[in-house]
């Protein structure tokens, strides 16, 4: 989605799929940029993250424990959906850097 003529950020609300139990975060491809990775499933928003805004955009982040996942869904001809660890997430959402710093800000990032 393009920005041009906005005179504010567009909101971008980002979840981060979690599975607790496993460690591990659910990556699915962008259709726009099919070889990044953004976040997505059904579940239950937990906890929120973070809000970071740049000059384009305002992210909101949440994390979503995840209850669900259907082997088919609507854009699945069109997107990869794949569970990673921490490290692996925080490499393919590199490209984006509002997107790792949120991650990062999560409760699944290592501590400190």
């Amino acid at each position: 989605m393009s920005n041009k003529g906005r005179t504010t950020p567009r909101i971008v609300c980002c979840a981060i799929p979690i599975a607790r139990a496993a460690g591990k975060i659910l990556l699915i491809t962008s259709r726009k940029r099919p070889d990044n990775w953004v976040s997505g499933v059904r579940g239950k928003i937990t906890r929120f993250v973070t809000t970071i805004p740049s000059a384009s955009s305002t992210y909101h982040f949440y994390e979503l424990d995840v209850a669900d996942l259907d082997q088919d869904w609507l854009e699945s001809k069109e997107r990869r959906r794949e569970w990673v660890d921490y490290a692996e997430a925080l490499k393919r959402l590199a490209w984006k850097a509002e997107l790792a710093q949120g991650l990062s800000l999560s409760s699944v990032a290592p501590k400190r």
